[in-house]
């Protein structure tokens, strides 16, 4: 997991290949510690997760409510059409608020 960004642009999360639960708490307070240092807004990468499961769910629903409890929102980008479709079922779609 790693952030990157650079000034005037929204910071990045990346999401690791192989997610797994226990990474899940990692993730959110990475994201914690993006909104202390002034982030507003987060772009989570999620271009290097090649299987969408319940683990990746879980990942972008914590984010999704560690940002909302930050004041801050999260922007999904480079999903895969299965991590989509997913995400769109469970009602977490890219563009959720």
């Amino acid at each position: 997991m790693e952030t990157t960004g650079s000034p005037g642009q929204h910071p990045v999360l990346v999401v690791p290949a192989a997610l797994t639960f226990a990474d899940v708490p990692l993730l959110c307070e990475r994201l914690r510690g993006l909104y202390r240092a002034g982030a507003r807004e987060v772009v989570c990468d999620l271009g290097a997760v090649t299987r969408a499961d319940l683990a990746v769910v879980e990942a972008v629903a914590r984010l999704r409510l560690t940002a909302r409890r930050a004041g801050g929102r999260v922007l999904l980008r480079n999903a895969g059409a299965g991590l989509v479709a997913l995400l769109e079922l469970t009602g977490l779609g890219l563009d959720s608020p």
